[in-house]
């Protein structure tokens, strides 16, 4: 057929195109190697650009060696070792031995910056979303111009959203940065970038605003000034998040008090030692699943928290039946009490498990952070957050929903008309107890993972605990709810202004005002009696 010729002849063609194009790339690395030999930066220069130019496949590699202090030179040739230490010759790409009398070649931050460019323009096409990613962002730092034709190259290429904004983001960079650009070229840049709204965008706006006249110099104050307010927006929104996840901890540390305090009117300084036997929990449990499961060991933490709870129950309940049930109506012994148990319980810790601090590992669905509206958000603090949120919405369901519940109502209401009624009195303060205390070990499982497991961890929450529960209403736990939340805001808002141990004063000193005006608290329960 007579199209088969002309079909050969046009393959040949292409391929013989392909071939002078590899050599020409090849006889441009060739030279732009060569310019690493002679120990000058204007030399290196030279080789940079060239090596960029080149196309060649090993072009990247020989810069980022170079960036990373593995490019080498000397009368024999220039080599550079990858990250695993294996030797390759820069012109051939071919494994060779890096000669000991190569030295390396020496970089500047000026030259350093433009390798980052050069990589940036030459990974923009690359297959790895996150290495055009990474590429995109030298490129906007650096706002190399000869870089431009390649990020709008990439830019009608690209598809992720991620690295799409960042290659917009990079080309307005460089066209703001040239001022032979048209002035409307130069205000949409401007525009662009401040619609980033980071510090990066806020720095590049600043460097040309004194440079700047007439309309481009307004457009770049005013997006200057649009993103320090939003930066300051955000700086607040950051705080109250950092509150609420303090808010959270506060909660789970004094629900169970909350709930103890409420319905028996016992002061348990003993309250934190069940926060902290829920952490010694969770770290046996995790040594168990460390030492004879390590690939379960993921599995650690939810596991911990129902054997934290049925211990520190227990212990609770233990603690209940054999020393406070006879000391009811008398505040003062019951406080001394449970100091002693307190003591006793510390010193028992030491003695099992030492004095010295013990590490529980976060589980891998814990780890990291991720950024929502420009907040920086820790998944850890996050499932803590929504793990206090779980344990408060299944406290409420026992109250409301099972015999029990309606006991202890009945019991903090009216402790003599429940006992009229057939209400075990006796039983359910030791099963409240057991409640509040299993609550305790439950917070002590989520504060392993932000605190350190040690013999002391929970003296660092009762002061607190009984503060919220103050403040919120003792036996009311809704108040409880706000007055974590609030107290853990107010906390991280005093502060930058006042600092840590100041601002804890100042709460304590608001708090105490408060209570002066309602001793109650905020939200207080009617007709509670406890009578003996």
């Amino acid at each position: 057929m007579s199209f088969l010729p002309a079909l050969r002849a046009l393959l040949l063609a292409c391929a013989l195109s392909f071939l002078a194009l590899a050599s020409a790339g090849a006889q441009g690395l060739d030279a732009a190697v060569e310019r690493f030999k002679a120990d000058s930066f204007s030399d290196t220069e030279a080789g940079i650009a060239g090596v960029a130019a080149s196309g060649s496949p090993q072009g990247v590699a020989i810069l980022e060696a170079l960036l990373d202090r593995r490019l080498f030179a000397g009368a024999p040739g220039v080599f550079f070792r990858d990250k695993a230490g294996q030797g390759f010759n820069a012109a051939t790409g071919s494994p060779a031995t890096v000669p000991a009398e190569a030295g390396m070649v020496r970089l500047n931050n000026r030259l350093r910056n433009l390798v980052q460019a050069a990589l940036g323009s030459m990974t923009l096409l690359s297959p790895d979303p996150a290495q055009r990613f990474r590429a995109a962002e030298a490129v906007f730092k650096s706002r190399d111009a000869t870089a431009l034709p390649a990020v709008e190259q990439a830019l009608a290429k690209e598809t992720v959203r991620n690295v799409r904004r960042v290659l917009e983001e990079a080309r307005a960079a460089i066209i703001l940065s040239t001022t032979t650009a048209p002035e409307a070229d130069r205000i949409a840049a401007a525009q662009r970038i401040a619609e980033a709204g980071d510090n990066d965008a806020v720095a590049i706006l600043r460097q040309f605003s004194a440079q700047s006249t007439g309309g481009l110099k307004a457009v770049i104050d005013q997006g200057i000034t649009a993103i320090e307010q939003a930066q300051r927006i955000r700086a607040w929104v950051q705080t109250v998040w950092f509150g609420v996840s303090l808010g959270s901890v506060l909660l789970l540390a004094a629900i169970g008090l909350a709930i103890t305090f409420g319905v028996m009117g016992v002061i348990n300084m003993a309250h934190g030692e069940m926060v902290m036997i829920g952490a010694y929990v969770t770290f046996v449990v995790q040594e168990l699943f460390r030492s004879h499961a390590p690939h379960l060991l993921d599995w650690s933490l939810p596991i911990s928290i129902p054997l934290a709870f049925l211990t520190s129950g227990l212990v609770g309940i233990a603690i209940e039946r054999g020393v406070i049930r006879f000391l009811y109506g008398r505040p003062l012994e019951t406080l001394l009490a449970t100091f002693g148990i307190s003591l006793v319980l510390q010193q028992a810790i030491r003695t099992w498990f030492g004095p010295t601090n013990r590490e529980v590992s976060a589980p891998s669905w814990m780890a990291g952070s991720f950024e929502f509206l420009g907040l920086q958000i820790t998944y850890g603090r996050l499932w803590i957050v929504v793990f206090t949120l779980v344990v408060f919405a299944a406290l409420l369901l026992i109250l409301k929903a099972t015999p029990l519940g309606l006991q202890m109502r009945a019991v903090t209401q009216n402790r003599r008309m429940a006992s009229a009624m057939g209400i075990r009195t006796r039983f359910v303060d030791a099963m409240t107890f057991g409640l509040g205390s299993g609550i305790a070990g439950i917070a002590g499982v989520a504060l392993s993972q932000i605190d350190n497991v040690s013999p002391n961890l929970g003296q660092g929450y009762i002061i607190d605990s009984f503060m919220v529960v103050v403040f919120g209403g003792v036996g009311n736990l809704w108040g409880t709810l706000v007055a974590a939340f609030t107290l853990g805001i107010a906390n991280k808002i005093l502060e930058p202004f006042a600092g840590a141990v100041l601002g804890k004063i100042l709460i304590l000193v608001l708090l105490i005002l408060f209570i002066q005006k309602r001793p109650r608290g905020l939200f207080a329960l009617k007709g509670r009696a406890v009578e003996q």
